[in-house]
């Protein structure tokens, strides 16, 4: 009976310590990526420009916008 219970405590705390450290993990991405986003303002206009369009203020804050959503 004192075995199952030690094996009972163990995978507990193996469930404990993934879900702790899936909530940190998810945690410290989201602080990541919002302080260095993956693409800004001058990745769209050089993205924009190589596509041979010269963007205007407002596309680029509504193609910024719509980044911002799935972040």
């Amino acid at each position: 009976m004192a075995l199952f219970l030690d094996i009972l405590k163990v995978l507990i705390g193996l469930v404990v310590g993934v879900i702790v450290g899936f909530l940190i993990a998810r945690k410290l991405t989201k602080k990541q990526l919002k302080e260095n986003p993956p693409i800004n303002e001058k990745m769209i206009k050089a993205m924009m420009a190589g596509m041979g369009r010269t963007p205007s203020q407002k596309q680029v804050n509504q193609m910024m916008k719509s980044m911002q959503k799935y972040m």
